[in-house]
């Protein structure tokens, strides 16, 4: 949104998180696992908490689909592959930790063959901050799930949300995204606003860059997001990934 993030991890191609921003006529049904001390925990504080998402530079609810397409270098042959991925926001609401949220559908592609597949969660509050309330991660090997590997949810084992994007961010904001100690502890930074990029997808204005670190895999990469489509840019050494097409 999306999402929180089509790198995840130190393997996981790009974009994966937050992946994120478009919306699929497919239903998504409540988990019904999250216990109550979760909610009482994700709520405190954080009154008048929306699951429609339509901050300008987070647009869930009317951007429907995003795709993003690129390279990145196999850290282990310095192979170059080619990257692709796909999000969707799911039609019907869920909730996490008690909270009402938005789900971002994920799936990350390597020449091809899907190798992650991620439900991202978020909200909105009244003030306009985005929240980020969890992601559940299937790691893919050869058609098959192997793992989970940075799966969190608010209200389990200590996770609580984080902020996805601020209201009006400017430079030098800076806010923890994932908030599951030990387990996701993204962080951003706003480093530029009021800027011009072109993609396959279009030329865009008024977009900011932030830059993304995560403290656990010492992972640092940049995002571009821009009004009224969300994000349109990842890169780190090596890697990049552009929009190709949204609606």
């Amino acid at each position: 949104m999306i999402p929180p993030a089509a790198i995840r991890n130190a393997r996981r191609p790009l974009v994966g998180g937050l992946a994120l921003l478009a919306l699929v006529a497919a239903a998504c049904g409540g988990d019904g696992d999250d216990g109550a001390a979760g909610s009482a925990t994700a709520t405190a504080g954080t009154p008048r908490i929306s699951a429609r998402v339509d901050h300008p530079l987070v647009p869930l609810a009317s951007v429907h689909r995003t795709v993003l397409e690129g390279t990145e270098r196999d850290p282990d042959t310095g192979e170059r592959l080619r990257i692709r991925v796909d999000a969707r926001v799911r039609a019907k609401p869920d909730r996490v930790g008690g909270i009402p949220v938005t789900v971002v559908e994920v799936r990350d592609f390597e020449d091809g063959e899907v190798v992650e597949r991620t439900l991202d969660y978020y909200a909105q509050r009244a003030n306009g901050d985005v929240l980020y309330v969890g992601e559940r991660i299937d790691d893919i090997e050869g058609g098959k799930v192997v793992g989970h590997q940075g799966q969190w949810l608010t209200g389990r084992k200590g996770a609580r949300p984080g902020i996805f994007m601020l209201a009006r961010p400017k430079v030098g904001d800076a806010f923890q995204q994932e908030r599951a100690p030990g387990v996701a502890e993204d962080r951003s930074t706003v480093v530029a606003v009021g800027l011009r990029v072109r993609t396959p997808a279009g030329r865009f204005k008024g977009c900011i860059k932030t830059k993304d670190y995560g403290p656990l895999d010492k992972v640092t990469e940049f995002k571009h997001y821009c009004p009224g489509v969300g994000l349109v840019r990842e890169e780190e050494p090596g890697s990049r990934a552009d929009l190709v097409r949204y609606r």
